[in-house]
Order: C-alpha cells, then structure tokens, then sequence
C-alpha cells in the first residue's frame, strides 16, 4: 500500500471582502431602508375617506430615489477593489 502524504495544507479562511467592501455595504444598506422607511404610513382608518398624503413628494419621490441610490452603492461595494495599486 502507499503512504499517505502528511503535508496537505488546510484551506485558510479569509473573508471575500475587506473593510471599505463591508463599510460601503453597511452604507447601501442604510440607504435602502431609510427609504422604505420614508415609504411607509400615509394610511386612512377610514377606507371610504381618501387620504391625498400618499402622493407626496416624500413617498413618491425622495424614497424610492434613496432606495435605487442604496442598490447602486451596493453594486459599488462589491466591484470595489482596495488592493488596486494606484500609479
């Protein structure tokens, strides 16, 4: 029978990003909630009664906005490189 070689090396665990990947995460990530935070409420009690609140700027404009703003941060956060050198 053969021997069995002794000097397999154990895979090392390193995470897939680095800090300035999981900071610009976490950033995404805040963005996309306050935005739909802002989205929410705008409700009526009364679902005979019209509530024109829910056409505001805030809920048609400014949330949705800072929702596509997080994506587009997040999308940024993982093609980010920091080890690129720069010349």
């Amino acid at each position: 029978m053969s021997k069995k070689n002794k000097n397999v090396q154990k895979p090392t665990s390193q995470f897939i990003f680095q800090k300035k990947n999981y900071i610009f995460l976490f950033i995404g990530l805040a963005f996309i909630a306050l935005g739909f935070i802002l989205m929410t409420g705008g409700g009526s009690d009364d679902p005979n009664v019209f509530n024109p609140d829910i056409y505001n700027f805030r809920r048609i404009r400014l949330a949705p906005t800072l929702v596509l703003i997080g994506l587009g941060i997040q999308v940024y956060a993982i093609l980010l490189n920091p080890n690129k050198n720069k010349e």
